[in-house]
């Protein structure tokens, strides 16, 4: 059986197995878990292939990659494939059928073409009507002459790798030579593949990871020189939502303390703080009583509304979004987009908005960076990113896009486009 892991391994498109299959699941990304968790599931030639929700965490070339994978398994196998999803471009790219729930209930079901093109129910068109569509024609492509709100210079940072006994570490560059500059009430997308060093750039804009050399000046001071209660101070103006909502709650607080937590550091009492955090609770989506559960009586996709009200509680001036709104529904995923950009406008928000679905950062970001490696390959205004992008990679993620045709939308297929063939049960 053990002769099988690397083969699985490589078959998932993960790097160096032979590496891999000895490494614990702490040391690698979010997106290369779950492609650890698709290779377990595939290692006993199953009969039929449950797949929830199965390319969430990942970036959409591995994504692409993935769905081709159970797909030639499912053909070569006589395998059949159950796949549970919230993103309707994976619906168009990959399913015979598909079956619409809501509350338990089937509400409507019928071929792709059918459910897509002429959908019966006013719940499927409200799901279709919230895939992200992109603004591209919105966007100024003026240059901004305002000085910068948060400036990064040349960051770098190496990971070195323990591999043994005797054995040198390994070295994995997550940022090389990466700058940018980000204003106040703009929002700047960082997308790239997984492995790329978004969300490590992330943390070390906050310095929850130290970079090994460069510059981080935020409202004009050099956040890397800032030590005890002057950086405590800077980080109430800059907040972060990770990427996993699972790890990001204390399982044995409630909900309410988590968000009051922060102004309540900050000398707001706590009964002002609880009914802002309710306030804050209900914006994402939620009802207010939530405040008194705990983490464990929510769904992933609740979580993460949590956590973004965590973040907003001390009204920050900068916001890191490190996939907020990749493990939510449709849905719920435009009402909380919906919400961000309101923020943007009473708060002068400015955002760092860390993704991997290019759809996503078409709808909401103002200007782009392409991530490969740990460098930038390509930056500019969205409307010129995505509809003439310069670079080979920045091509390739557009082209592994799922389910463009449903999209009506400059840079991408018109929504009057041909539904792919079918290959997939859902």
């Amino acid at each position: 059986m053990y002769e099988r892991v690397q083969p699985l391994l490589t078959q998932v498109g993960l790097p160096n197995p032979k590496l891999l299959e000895r490494s614990y699941p702490f040391e690698l990304s979010g997106g290369q878990r779950q492609r650890v968790m698709i290779a377990m599931a595939m290692a006993n030639r199953p009969a039929l292939l449950i797949a929830d929700e199965p390319t969430t965490a990942l970036d959409v070339t591995t994504q692409r990659q993935i769905l081709g994978l159970i797909d030639e398994l499912r053909r070569d196998r006589g395998m059949g494939v159950l796949l549970i999803t919230h993103d309707f471009g994976v619906v168009a790219d990959v399913a015979d059928r598909v079956v619409v729930l809501r509350h338990g209930k089937v509400v409507e079901q019928g071929t792709v073409e059918e459910v897509l093109r002429q959908p019966k129910a006013d719940y499927t068109r409200e799901l279709i009507d919230a895939v992200p569509k992109a603004r591209l024609d919105q966007f100024s492509r003026k240059a901004v002459h305002q000085e910068p709100l948060l400036e990064v210079i040349e960051l770098q940072k190496t990971f070195r790798v323990k591999r043994g006994f005797l054995q040198p570490p390994r070295e994995v560059v997550a940022a090389d030579g990466i700058s940018l500059t980000l204003h106040e009430g703009e929002t700047l997308a960082v997308v790239g593949e997984s492995g790329s060093g978004k969300s490590t750039l992330g943390r070390m804009i906050l310095r929850l990871t130290e970079p090994d050399a460069g510059a981080i000046r935020f409202n004009g001071q050099d956040l890397r020189q800032l030590r005890g209660e002057a950086l405590r101070q800077a980080r109430k103006q800059l907040q972060i939502v990770f990427q996993d909502p699972f790890a990001s709650l204390d399982p044995r607080q409630k909900i309410g303390d988590a968000i009051a937590r922060g102004p309540m550091a900050f000398g707001t009492s706590r009964a002002e703080a609880m009914e802002q955090a309710k306030k804050l609770l209900m914006r994402v989506g939620l009802n207010a009583v939530a405040a008194d559960r705990y983490p464990h009586e929510f769904s992933g996709g609740q979580r993460q509304r949590i956590c973004i009200a965590r973040a907003l509680a001390l009204r920050p001036r900068v916001l890191i979004a490190d996939e907020a709104v990749s493990a939510l529904d449709v849905s719920v995923q435009a009402q909380v987009l919906a919400l961000l950009a309101e923020l943007r406008q009473e708060m002068k928000l400015a955002m760092v908005f860390i993704t991997h679905d290019l759809r996503i950062a078409a709808e909401i970001a103002d200007r782009v960076i392409v991530l490969q490696k740990g460098r930038i390959v390509e930056e500019g205004a969205t409307a010129d990113v995505f509809t003439a992008p310069r670079a080979a990679y920045t091509r390739d993620l557009l082209d592994a896009v799922p389910g463009r045709n449903i999209f009506d939308q400059p840079g991408f297929a018109s929504a009057t486009g041909d539904i792919p063939t079918a290959r997939m049960s859902s």
